[in-house]
Order: C-alpha cells, then structure tokens, then sequence
C-alpha cells in the first residue's frame, strides 16, 4: 500500500503531510483498514495532530468508513470529522485514498466549532493562529447559489470568532456537487461576496482573492456546495497572492475569483498552495480540445510552472490532487505517471468546463524532507 509522508520544522513546530492510496484490486474494507492503519501509524510515529484531513470514496462506502477510521486512530481522533468526499470508482475501486495535513508541536490543535455547523482545527504559532476549517456545508439554505453564498458566510461568521476574516484566508477547496449545471452562477455569487468582503478590487492589482479549487466533487450527502479553508489570523500572518503565475493570466478575467497561487508561513515554513489548474492558455481558452494526453501533458507544465516562479522544485511538493473527467483519462494519466514523482491521490471528477479533461493541485513547501 503506498503512503509517503513528507515533514518540515522551524523551531518548535513541524508540519507533516501524508498520502495514503490504496492497492488496487484488494476488497474494501481491507484496502481500508490496511490504509487508516497506516496514517495513524505515521501519525504517532510523528508525534503528531491532525490539521486537516480528506477521504476520497464512493457516496456508498463513505458510510461504512467512520468507525474503522475511529478505531485505527484511537486518541488521535479528536472528534473534528473529515472532510468526506464522495468520488465515482476508479482504478483503485470504491476507495481512492486519504490526505492528511498534522501538526507536531508543544500544543496540540485546538477542536474549533462554530454555528452553521462549522468544523475545524486551530493552532497558535507565534503571535499568529492557522486555521484549519474541513467540509462546510449549507444544505438548509436552499437551491444551489443559496447553498454557495451560505458556505462563505458560515467561514466569514467562524474567522471572526478568531479575529480574522476572509481576508485571512490562504487557500479554498469548493467542493461542487453537478458542477457543470451551475458553475457560471457559483462564480456570480463568489465574486459578490469577496467583492462585499473587500478581496476583489475594481483594479486588478488590488485584489487579493485566496488560491483555490472548484471542482466537482460532492461532500458526503451530495449538499451543491461544500468549503474547506486554510487561514492565517495574526499580526505578521502576511499572505501574498499571485494572481497570474506560470503561463496563466488572473481568472478574474473570465470570470472566476482566484489567484494563481499564494504562500503564507505557516507553522513549519512557508506554503505555497497552488490552484487548481487545468489546460488553459494565457487568454483563457482550453487548449488540445478532446485530446487528454496533451492536456495532461500540459496541464502539469502550467504547474510546474507556477511551482518555478515561487522557487519550489519538484521534489518540494508534499501533497497534491489529480482530478481526471473519466476513466480513460485516467487510465492515459497513469500511463504516464512515472512522469510525475508528487505524493498525490487521483480522482475521477468533472472539470469547471466540459471540454477540460483533466485538473491538478498542488501544495509546496521548500525544504520538506521525504520521510517514506
């Protein structure tokens, strides 16, 4: 069962990501057991707190899930549920994999809950707070644009308990159930509320909107929208946005709220977060139209791109997500993986256009050591 485990310090904090996949082929519930017993392995061996986790499985076994997941970590459940994503079946089966984001420190995480309901983990570094908020979701507030404007207050009204607000935040992950049915309207409610928010400027350079993926993925239950949100509350929690980077101009310009990338230091380091990022040129037009090996092929260009003007090689990276349309794009992914060395767990999803095959995401941090 491959994981890898990547772990990076300064001073008294180290932040550790693991990527747990399962074998393909094997029945679920050992692919499940064998996995959730090895993150919390890794974790303890660590000495490490959960930040922020993600599951990746199907609606059905996203059910059955929860009570080997609290049994494999025994106290290192602190009863913040994941987020749980539901995905189609892919090469692996009903179960694609797991991603976590843990923190070692003096001090563990801080369980966080706030009204809507909102879960999530904060941790005091310095004289500034990491926020961590997993699977906000909306499902009483109505048709799918309730839904969207409703996950954003939820996180507004949670970093405001904290002292911050959207202009803290890092990075997003919009979870977006039929995305292909209603993603222009999303991007209409997004742009009113950090508009309203003060992130989205009538000049260009002024706004600061966070680094994001909006894809279509359903949270468990299949609610139209769901958020989770990385932020940083504090005096010198400076975050920098890079709304063009790499070969692509701001997103803004057709329509979408997010920059390229941003980096923010975190307990460990510096971030960098990298969008979601699919095969789309500089003018904002989908390139090699029904062709998925080249805009694989591109498509991790423009990453690694972006990766090249934030000063992080490819061995700096310590998570990623590749969202393919279909099956046989991901079978034409890996039959080119050997190409590409990220920890990363692959997923069958819809992209934010019809014709987009296929989408990554990456998360870096320069000097992170591979520890398996």
């Amino acid at each position: 069962m491959p994981i890898q485990i990547y772990r990076i310090s300064s001073g008294c904090y180290s932040e550790i990501y693991v990527t747990a996949i399962p074998d393909a082929g094997g029945i679920w519930s050992d692919q499940v057991q064998q996995v959730f017993a090895a993150c919390g392995q890794a974790l303890q061996n660590a000495n490490a707190r959960i930040l922020q986790e993600r599951i990746f499985a199907t609606e059905a076994l996203l059910d059955n899930l929860e009570p080997i997941r609290r049994r494999a970590y025994g106290p290192l459940d602190d009863g913040i549920p994941p987020t749980k994503l539901a995905v189609p079946a892919g090469s692996t089966g009903e179960f694609a994999g797991v991603l976590i984001h843990a923190v070692c420190s003096e001090k563990s995480p801080e369980p966080f809950r706030a009204p809507g309901p909102v879960w999530g983990r904060t941790v005091n570094f310095g004289d500034r707070i990491y926020v961590a908020l997993s699977g906000i979701a909306a499902p009483d507030a109505g048709d799918a644009e309730s839904q969207a404007r409703a996950v954003f207050e939820r996180a507004a009204a949670a970093l405001r308990q904290i002292g911050g607000d959207m202009r803290s935040v890092a990075r997003t992950w919009v979870w977006l159930d039929d995305i292909l049915s209603w993603y222009g309207k999303f991007n209409q409610v997004r742009n009113r509320f950090f508009s309203e928010c003060g992130i989205l400027d009538g000049r260009t350079e002024r706004s600061c909107p966070p680094a994001s993926t909006g894809i279509g993925v359903s949270l468990a239950g299949r609610p139209k929208c769901g958020l989770d949100v990385v932020a940083i509350v504090g005096e010198g929690s400076e975050i920098r946005h890079y709304q063009a980077a790499g070969h692509q101009d701001f997103a803004l310009k057709y329509g979408s709220a997010f920059s390229r990338a941003a980096s923010a230091h975190t307990p460990g380091g510096e971030t960098v977060y990298v969008s979601g990022t699919a095969a789309i040129d500089a003018k904002g037009a989908t390139e090699h139209v029904g062709d998925p090996r080249a805009q694989i092929e591109d498509t991790l260009e423009h990453v690694r791109a972006v990766l090249r003007d934030m000063n992080c090689r490819n061995k700096d990276v310590v998570q990623a997500i590749v969202y393919c349309k279909t099956p046989e794009v991901e079978h034409v992914f890996r039959s080119m993986k050997p190409a590409l060395s990220w920890p990363h767990v692959t997923v069958l999803a819809d992209v934010c256009r019809d014709d987009l095959l296929f989408e990554v995401e990456a998360t870096a941090m320069r000097g992170a050591r591979r520890l398996k």
